[in-house]
């Protein structure tokens, strides 16, 4: 039985292409949902598999940004800002 490759090697360019792409299909998605309306019961299905799929899509980024290991100088106190 086949199992899942574990290791994978992108570059930060190669994260930085998936983030832009999940930020774009984000945004394809809020178009989706504002075209749709509240008060149609035909709309209310597509408007649920589109808010599933947003935040399916947010969730990816969150863990996507939850990975990324952000600078501090660790030598002198940092001062944001």
């Amino acid at each position: 039985m086949p199992s899942y490759n574990r290791t994978f090697e992108l570059s930060i360019h190669d994260v930085d292409l998936i983030e832009e792409a999940l930020r774009a299909r984000g945004r394809e998605l809020c178009k989706m949902r504002r075209a749709l309306s509240d008060d149609n019961p035909a709309d209310l299905q597509s408007v649920s598999v589109i808010e599933a799929d947003q935040r399916e899509n947010e969730e990816l980024l969150g863990c996507l940004h939850n990975q990324k290991i952000f600078y501090r100088p660790g030598a002198a106190p940092y001062v944001s800002g």
